[in-house]
């Protein structure tokens, strides 16, 4: 057979201990191809290894296409969806931020539930619970699972398909298409919002392509079905773009807001006037602000961004873990202006509240990390305060990000060049132009004057 090798050879397993995490992996070559394992834990290096080492020194055939025994294909065309799962999961943990894990353990979940071979024996609500639970690989080889989720857990090893089940005539292309149909999907059953859809389907399309390097499957059976994505917004809505004025209004209601207020007014600065995302906010250090004269143009420069992810996808147990800067290399900072009115606020700041742990600059009202909720509430709080019935009524900055979106829209319409922009807002070019678009609200109305007066001089 042209795909079975005696030719086995094994070299020394490879340990990289990063910041937050340690993978020992295991490197072996058969029929002159490299192929690589990675594991969390160096005793699972070793066994894998040793399981390795032990059929080739009893002559076993490898499979050049898997670089693994060709016994192990007869015994993995028995694994099950469920078990294949957690092993995918546990090879994209090291290497997958917090969020992206979220991601994947939030799309695995609709799969599996559409891949199970009975719907009798355990609630819907227990099934998403224990499959939220086994799917981080932090807690699942640490913590003991909640007495009410063991059952259900045993229940899952049980009932889902095997993940040959794929490759059988008519019945592989119908599992590929449930799948994709339950991920397109809300829980409730309706259509969910097309960048979540495609999201998922991203990471399920990953996922097979996974299982075809294990020599689980021959081919990816999503890419055998014929499947329209839903389209999606891929532009900024001008529609929730504010202006300057809007912008003054509402950071002035923010103000008003109490102490509560006043500790936020340049936090969300930050994000009108030096397009902060939140996470680069609330990461936000003393030493970040290189330059911040009494008057005229100050300098900021990030290094680091903490997103929100929730305590289960984190290596640090807590719900924001502090990584590099989003599209960034480790140790890449990101050098973004300081506006002159965002100058005053933040001196203003520092004077009335100095800084909290860390030098953060911005704290909570508790003197804690500042979180969501307590910033959304001022958000949603002073939104209304500062805008007009219909302004309040439309999608006019319906969300804290949109404050982003207007500073970037403003340094583009202010002709400053897009590499620029780029550079100052933390994205690729090709993605500022194709994202942003001239969406100051009220810009519209310029613009129709100045063909007016081209038209009439």
């Amino acid at each position: 057979m042209d795909n079975i090798t005696y030719s086995v050879r094994f070299w020394k397993t490879k340990t990289y201990k990063g910041a937050k995490v340690t993978t020992h992996t295991v490197r072996w070559v058969v029929g002159g191809r490299e192929w690589k394992e990675p594991f969390r834990n160096v005793a699972q290096a070793e066994s894998f290894r040793a399981r390795l080492m032990t059929a080739a020194r009893e002559g076993e055939a490898f499979d050049t296409r898997t670089g693994r025994p060709i016994s192990w294909k007869r015994e993995e065309s028995a694994l099950s969806w469920y078990a294949f799962t957690l092993a995918y999961v546990d090879a994209k943990w090291p290497y997958a931020s917090p969020n992206h894990r979220r991601g994947i353990a939030e799309a695995l979940t609709d799969a599996t539930e559409a891949l199970l071979t009975s719907e009798a024996g355990a609630p819907r609500d227990l099934r998403r619970a224990a499959l939220r639970w086994a799917y981080s690989t932090r807690i699942r080889d640490n913590v003991r699972p909640p007495a009410d989720l063991i059952q259900v857990i045993r229940w899952l090893e049980q009932h889902t398909v095997q993940v040959a089940a794929f490759t059988e005539p008519g019945k592989g292309a119908i599992l590929a298409r449930a799948v994709l149909d339950r991920v397109s999907r809300t829980k409730d059953g309706e259509l969910a919002a097309p960048n979540t859809a495609n999201r998922k389907r991203m990471v399920l399309n990953n996922a097979m392509e996974h299982a075809r390097e294990m020599g689980l499957l021959p081919a990816n059976p999503l890419k055998a079905v014929k499947w329209t994505k839903p389209r999606t917004l891929t532009t900024v809505d001008p529609r929730t773009v504010i202006n300057t004025e809007q912008a003054r209004r509402f950071l002035g209601a923010v103000r008003r807001r109490g102490e509560r207020g006043a500790r936020m007014q340049a936090f969300f600065g930050c994000m009108y006037y030096a397009a902060l995302r939140p996470e680069e906010a609330i990461d936000l250090r003393r030493e970040h602000l290189v330059s911040l004269p009494d008057d005229g143009w100050g300098e900021m420069r990030l290094t680091n961004a903490e997103p929100r992810a929730g305590s289960r996808w984190t290596n640090n147990g807590r719900p924001r873990e502090r990584r590099a800067l989003k599209h960034r290399a480790d140790g890449e900072t990101r050098p973004v202006p300081i506006h002159p009115e965002l100058a005053t606020l933040l001196r203003a700041h520092l004077k009335e509240f100095g800084t909290g742990p860390e030098r953060r600059v911005f704290i909570g009202p508790r003197g804690g990390l500042m979180t969501d909720r307590a910033y959304l509430k001022v958000f949603h709080e002073a939104r209304e305060q500062a805008f007009t019935a219909d302004e309040a009524a439309s999608p006019l900055m319906d969300v804290p990000y949109a404050l982003r979106h207007a500073a970037v829209s403003t340094w583009l319409n202010a002709g400053v060049p897009a590499p620029q922009v780029a550079e100052w807002a933390g994205h690729s070019v090709d993605v500022l132009l194709r994202v942003y678009a001239k969406c100051i609200h009220g810009q519209q109305g310029e613009a129709l004057r100045r063909i007016l007066d081209a038209t009439t001089s």
